[in-house]
């Protein structure tokens, strides 16, 4: 077994196909079923079943791509640590929730951006959940998720917190008890988002159904969706108070038990933290102000 061979067991395995990898990696597919079948010799053991659609892992090939994913992992990342010479530079992927992205970094990206001009910064936004597999996954750097977090292979550091409110268009009626929005419909974001989350314990809590949701990919699509009436939204203070300034929703506080979220930045415990990442999470203590 050699790095070569697990590089084209990975191939397939992500490929799904023999064809398909011989055709990423530029070799012949002969070539390929070779290798796999040698590693199959050299482990006693069969990685992928064969079938019409191309291939699929067996329990062991499962096992073994984790593996795999971790080696090659810990060679980029010796690869990194003996090129790395405490100058920020290079790649620097950062998650965020799309709330946190848009009203919270803008400031922080850019005097990050004009202190290391030579980092490659770029910003990924998704729900807490997607967010968290990612860095686990070392698909980024770090992310900016809903907190706690409470994992063992993640460090974690408090950032601000946000305060939830619910909004409506601007002709609703005050709300004094959340079986005033029992009727309406709610637009929330994808599963995963932390403040959807907030809101469906708030209405499990009050033994409630809503009449219906409705799921969005964007903050303007729910807003502009509350402002025509559609229905109601649960989301930070911070998102909407521009638009509740200018007239056009209107806000309703919540019970401090539903609506208030802590926002952290989670990055692996166990990974190489590079120059890069390190300046970034001392700008995070030293420029706390950027992201009020």
């Amino acid at each position: 077994m050699d790095l070569h061979s697990l590089k084209i067991f990975q191939s397939v395995a992500k490929m799904g196909s023999i064809s398909q990898a011989a055709r990423e990696l530029q070799y012949a597919q002969s070539n390929i079923t070779m290798k796999i079948q040698q590693l199959e010799s050299d482990l006693q053991t069969t990685l992928f079943y064969r079938h019409n659609r191309g291939t699929s892992l067996t329990d062991k090939g499962s096992m073994l791509l984790t593996y795999t994913e971790k080696i090659f992992d810990l060679i980029e990342e010796t690869k990194n640590i003996m090129n790395d010479d405490q100058t920020p530079r290079g790649p620097l992927i950062i998650g965020s929730m799309e709330t946190t992205a848009a009203v919270r970094l803008p400031r922080l990206f850019s005097k990050y951006h004009k202190n290391f001009p030579e980092v490659d910064l770029t910003l990924r936004t998704g729900s807490t959940e997607q967010n968290i597999q990612a860095v686990l996954q070392n698909e980024l750097d770090g992310a900016f998720v809903a907190g706690p977090i409470n994992h063992p292979d993640l460090i974690q550091k408090e950032v601000f917190e946000e305060e939830l409110i619910l909004i409506t268009d601007t002709v609703h009626p005050p709300i004094s008890s959340i079986k005033d929005i029992q009727t309406r419909t709610l637009l929330v974001f994808h599963t995963g988002c932390a403040y959807r989350e907030k809101l469906e314990k708030w209405l499990q809590q009050e033994n409630m159904i809503p009449n219906k949701i409705m799921e969005f990919g964007t903050i303007d699509g729910i807003i502009g969706c509350v402002v025509a009436g559609l229905g109601i939204s649960m989301l930070p203070q911070s998102v909407i108070a521009k638009h509740v300034q200018d007239g056009i929703l209107r806000q309703h506080s919540i019970p401090n038990l539903y609506g208030k979220v802590k926002t952290v930045f989670i990055y692996r415990k166990d990974k190489y933290v590079p120059a890069s990442l390190i300046k970034f999470i001392n700008m995070l203590s030293d420029e706390e102000e950027l992201l009020i």
